[in-house]
């Protein structure tokens, strides 16, 4: 029995511990965050049995991923590619809006779908394939015009995610900067390539600040709009620069609200700061070792506690004994992640599970500062713990790839250590 067991969880043993103890946390702290879900439901359980049911799926996607030799992601890239940007394209168009953003696509009732997970692991997948087919033989590093390729291939993609969600699309384009990096990329190209990039921001935010945003004023005068006359106004608002600026607003006040500096308690318009000022109740009221799972009382207020904020949620019920734990898991799976790369013969597995590990961990960090209060809101979920459908399977999916390269990388270190 045991050892049945064993070859149905096969791979890498700690990798398997971290995404146990994760799944666990994300059970635990879904079922307490969703107090919303269950009142506006009315069935308290409703909330877990969705999330469980997506993680059983994801747990099952992982068990067959692993299963997959590593050569077979190499012929999938095509086809990956294909259907991402076919993906990407149709969200922009016909997607359904959420928080003001088309980002899913809908499936069946009540089923959605966001592309930009998919494509996330997509680009990451066609990069490392890119580095390791472009390795000088003499081991100097990469050829000089892999860059260029994978940037043909990376920033259409990052283009048509940050059209709706720019965080996203700054994380997928800072992980793949670091691959190259890893894949040894010429330094001086990725000099050019940082400079130009610090350039490109600087104009956006310019943009950002001079287009986006209404004033005082305007804002307040919006809220006393009908919802007839808000829904007048957006059919009205049809060309293509309000499509593609209408988010500039969002991120305009976003900045704004976290550069606005230390504000004593009895100025803090915590309306206008709703999510950020109640992370900071749920933390300062947590303590040592937290108030207990299922204690929360920022949970029913806090919006998004079960998905952007659920690390407050974590901090005030496990305390900072239980937030220490949950930064110690993402940084054991990134160090288990670099010794499986390390033990790799071969480039591309190497790069494809470095490129995985970076963007599980670096979203789970953006996250995490975001609860903190160190960066500004951006509606990135914790990975394996936040409450998901596709985030969820998908990031299951990362973790079966991890596993499968590390079995051929074990196989590899045993035959070496007999020789």
């Amino acid at each position: 029995m045991n050892k049945k067991i064993g070859n149905l969880f096969k791979g890498d043993k700690v990798i398997w511990m971290v995404f146990f103890f994760l799944c666990v946390i994300s059970v635990i702290e879904v079922f307490s965050a969703s107090s919303t879900l269950s009142f506006k439901s009315q069935n308290y359980m409703a909330p877990i049995l969705s999330h469980s049911l997506f993680y059983f799926i994801g747990v099952f996607v992982a068990i067959v991923t692993l299963n997959i030799p590593c050569r077979y992601f190499k012929i999938a890239t095509p086809l990956l590619l294909v259907l991402s940007f076919a993906m990407l394209t149709w969200v922009l168009i016909g997607g359904e809006s959420i928080n003001g953003a088309n980002r899913v696509i809908q499936i069946l009732p009540g089923m959605t779908f966001q592309p930009s997970e998919i494509a996330k692991g997509t680009m990451v997948l066609a990069t490392a394939q890119i580095l390791s087919a472009m390795q000088h033989e003499d081991g100097s590093g990469a050829d000089k015009k892999a860059m260029h390729y994978i940037l043909w291939i990376v920033l259409p993609a990052v283009f048509l995610i940050g059209m709706e969600n720019l965080s996203t699309a700054g994380l997928l384009f800072f992980v793949i900067l670091v691959m190259m990096f890893l894949g040894r990329v010429p330094i001086m190209q990725l000099g050019k390539l940082v400079g130009a990039l610090t350039l490109a921001v600087m104009v956006f935010l310019l943009l950002v600040f001079t287009v986006g945003g209404l004033d005082k004023s305007e804002e307040e005068a919006a809220t006393e709009l009908t919802a007839q006359a808000v829904t007048q106004q957006k059919q009205e608002k049809k060309s293509f620069f309000d499509k593609a600026t209408h988010r500039f607003g969002t991120w305009r006040n976003r900045i704004l609200n976290h550069g606005g500096g230390d504000v004593p308690p009895e100025k803090y318009d915590i309306e206008k700061n709703f999510q950020v000022g109640h992370a900071n109740i749920a933390i300062a009221s947590s303590g040592v070792i937290g108030k207990g799972p299922g204690n929360s009382t920022e949970r029913d207020i806090l919006p998004q506690a079960f998905s952007d904020f659920i690390y407050a949620i974590i901090i005030e019920e496990m305390g900072i004994i239980g937030a220490v734990v949950v930064v110690f898991l993402y940084i054991i799976l990134l160090y288990r992640t670099a010794r499986i790369a390390s033990r790799c013969e071969n480039n591309f597995p190497a790069f494809l599970v470095m490129g995985l590990a970076l963007m599980l961990v670096l979203q789970a960090c953006i996250n995490m500062m975001v609860a903190v209060e160190l960066m500004p809101v951006t509606g990135q979920p914790l990975p394996l713990i936040s409450k998901g459908g596709t985030s969820t399977i998908i990031n299951c999916a990362y973790i079966g790839v991890i596993l499968s390269v590390s079995r051929s990388a074990k196989r590899v270190t045993t035959q070496n250590e007999r020789a």
